[in-house]
């Protein structure tokens, strides 16, 4: 009976250790997905600095940096840049102010990008799809950007003044990078934030537009998250 009742003893606590053991590498693997420090970086493509396409991003990233403390945002601004026509048969085609976005773009820490567009003509605008082309060098990069969250923002003169259309043509150039393309998130839950100047570069009164682009900021943030606590 002692050494029934002694194996019994030994395999109960032998399973309470092992047990322990569980728990205190799911806490440390718990520890350790809390202390993932991440980027999400805005990327103004107005021609026009400190307008409502930035103030639309910075609304984006503010949501973004509210979802974990170890999330910073950064806000790019391309208004002023020497971004010329991308050129493929152009040896230099990536000389010019793209040339500095690249190790900011590429750096390991950044996690996800929120790009940012005014609606021209129911798309995005020569800037944008410039940026947009002068990208063919992450792809040439062994795919740089691949595996990144990316969400749009678009900003019309009306309500309906082709944001979506403008959002998708940007997601399809973002989907060639093997970037992972997020819509806004719940309630509204569509392509992305689709706000529109209510006029003298005033986004305050459009309250959907504004929701939209809380969203967006805030399901970026979350997905960046969740791949990046996946590769710990």
């Amino acid at each position: 009976m002692t050494d029934k009742y002694s194996r019994r003893k030994f395999l109960a606590v032998a399973g309470s250790a092992a047990a322990m053991d569980v728990m205190a590498k799911t806490v440390s693997a718990e520890q350790g997905r809390k202390t993932k420090n991440i980027k999400i970086i805005g990327v103004s493509c107005s021609p026009r600095k400190g307008k409502t396409t930035a103030a639309a991003l910075k609304i984006c990233l503010d949501a973004a940096g509210g979802v974990d403390k170890n999330i910073s945002t950064e806000l790019i601004e391309l208004a002023g840049l020497n971004i010329s026509v991308f050129d493929p048969g152009d040896v230099k085609a990536t000389q010019g102010d793209f040339t500095g976005l690249i190790p900011v773009l590429s750096e390991p820490s950044v996690a996800a990008l929120i790009v940012g567009t005014p609606v021209y003509f129911g798309s995005m605008t020569s800037l944008c799809k410039a940026f947009l082309d002068h990208c063919m060098v992450f792809r040439q990069k062994s795919f740089a950007l691949s595996g990144k969250v990316a969400g749009i923002v678009a900003v019309g003169g009306a309500r309906n003044g082709g944001q979506e259309l403008a959002i998708q043509s940007v997601q399809a150039a973002l989907l060639c990078q093997e970037m992972i393309v997020v819509g806004d998130g719940r309630p509204t839950g569509h392509f992305g934030a689709t706000l529109f100047n209510s006029g003298n570069d005033d986004i305050s009164s459009d309250e959907f537009g504004i929701a939209t682009a809380k969203n967006l900021g805030r399901r970026v943030a979350e997905v960046a998250l969740q791949i990046a606590q996946a590769k710990l």
